[in-house]
């Protein structure tokens, strides 16, 4: 008998894929999300990326032509398989949003909520 242990996380984490432009010092990648959350991204990518980095992304929405503007940190990451060159799997808090996109990203967050079938976990 498989034991269900409570949800720990504070926030539900949407499957979505996403398109995502990452900037750091000398570096941008275009990545799809694996799934989003009101404060974090998770993706891979094909470097191992420096926990002290600050991210600068821009994550598009569909049917939405601005991206919205974030700034990130990397809070954890490991890579997906054993060999050489696997990528990493990320994920990034975000520390900031520009105030103009909160409404936004927040609005299309909670659409997708309320279309889902997502239960609540216990």
């Amino acid at each position: 008998m498989k034991l269900k242990l409570p949800e720990r996380r504070r926030f539900v984490r949407i499957e979505i894929p996403l398109r995502v432009v990452v900037k750091t010092e000398g570096r941008v990648d275009e990545v799809i999300t694996k799934n989003v959350s009101p404060v974090g991204l998770r993706f891979e990518v094909d470097k191992e990326l420096t926990q002290s980095d600050r991210l600068s992304m821009s994550l598009y929405l569909p049917e939405n032509d601005d991206p919205i503007e974030l700034v990130g940190k990397v809070i954890w990451q490991t890579k997906t398989s054993l060999e050489d060159n696997a990528p990493y799997d990320v994920g990034i808090e975000i520390t900031e949003i520009k105030d103009k996109n909160k409404n936004v990203f927040l609005k299309y967050l909670c659409d997708l909520l309320y279309a889902s079938t997502y239960k609540e976990r216990t």
